[in-house]
């Protein structure tokens, strides 16, 4: 019996690596919306112009936006529901970029590279995930 609680417990370094790069993912997911949400003024005044009206109600709804879904991928059991989420979000975003021209590595592309982010921290912490969406680097 104690040995089944201790596995319950201990945590694989894969599930660590998936936790930590969700971490990371999330930590700048909630920092980009609760900046569009606390000082919509300021994120208006340092945005370039991407053709969107950046009225404090626009920006405000973009931050809501994106903090729950944000929210909806830390809670482990709505945390593939926030992944969708966070993705249509990003694509927007990689959409809005590829229209204004944005330097397509460091601007356009960072969308591609937070998704990975987001979803390979899950596929990583979730062995469910791991079962539907298997990697096969060899045919057997």
């Amino acid at each position: 019996m104690a040995s089944l609680a201790q596995s319950k417990t201990t945590a694989s370094p894969q599930v660590w690596a998936g936790r930590v790069l969700s971490g990371l993912a999330a930590a700048f997911l909630l920092l980009d919306a609760g900046s569009k949400l606390a000082a919509p003024a300021m994120v208006a005044a340092n945005s370039p112009d991407i053709g969107w009206s950046l009225d404090p109600v626009t920006i405000r709804t973009l931050g809501l936006l994106l903090f729950v879904p944000t929210l909806l991928y830390i809670w482990p059991r709505t945390a593939v529901l926030g992944a969708i989420l966070i993705t249509g979000y990003l694509g927007g975003a990689i959409a809005t970029h590829m229209r204004i021209g944005s330097p397509p590595l460091t601007h356009t592309l960072f969308g591609v590279y937070l998704a990975l982010m987001v979803w390979g921290g899950l596929w990583l912490r979730s062995p469910a995930l791991r079962a539907i969406l298997p990697i096969r680097i060899r045919e057997e």
